[in-house]
C-alpha cells in the first residue's frame, strides 16, 4: 500500500515483531521506511533480504554484524547493508536502541502501520 501525503510516527501504532523488537512501517513508491525499537537482551536473528538497507541510529548503541564485520554504532551513526548480506544487531547498554531503516527497493512483506489518529493535513488544502 503506497500512502501519499505526510505522516507522523507518533500517530502510528507499534507492531510487535517478537519479544524485545517492535516497529512502525511507512511504505512509499520504491522504498520502505521502518522505525525500529530494539530492547537490551532481545534475541538477535541473523537474516538477509534482497533489498539494500540503510540504517540510521537515533538513540542507543549496538554492535551491528554485517557479513563477517562488526560495526559499533551509536546515536547519529549510519550503516549501509548490501542486498543478500546476512546481518543482525545486538543492543549494548541498558537503554533500547531506536533506529530508522530505509529499504530500496521497498519491502512488500512489510505492512503499512495502522494510523492511530490523523491530524496532519496539507498546507493550502487541495484543489478548489
Amino acid at each position: 500500500m503506497v500512502v501519499s501525503g505526510s505522516m507522523n510516527w507518533e500517530e502510528m501504532e507499534w507492531e510487535l515483531v517478537r519479544p524485545g523488537v517492535k516497529r512502525k512501517v511507512f511504505q512509499a513508491e520504491g522504498c520502505t521506511v521502518v522505525l525500529n525499537s530494539l530492547d537490551p537482551g532481545h534475541e538477535p536473528r541473523p537474516h538477509a533480504h534482497a533489498q539494500q538497507q540503510i540504517v540510521y541510529i537515533l538513540k542507543g548503541e549496538v554492535d551491528f554484524t554485517v557479513g563477517s564485520e562488526v560495526f559499533r554504532l551509536t546515536s547519529g551513526s549510519l550503516l549501509t547493508i548490501p542486498p543478500d548480506t546476512e546481518h543482525f544487531a545486538r543492543v549494548l547498554g541498558r537503554e533500547p536502541c531506536i533506529d530508522l531503516d530505509v529499504f530500496v527497493p521497498g519491502r512488500a512483506d512489510y505492512v503499512q502501520s495502522r494510523i492511530i489518529s490523523n491530524s496532519l493535513s496539507s498546507v493550502g488544502g487541495g484543489p478548489g
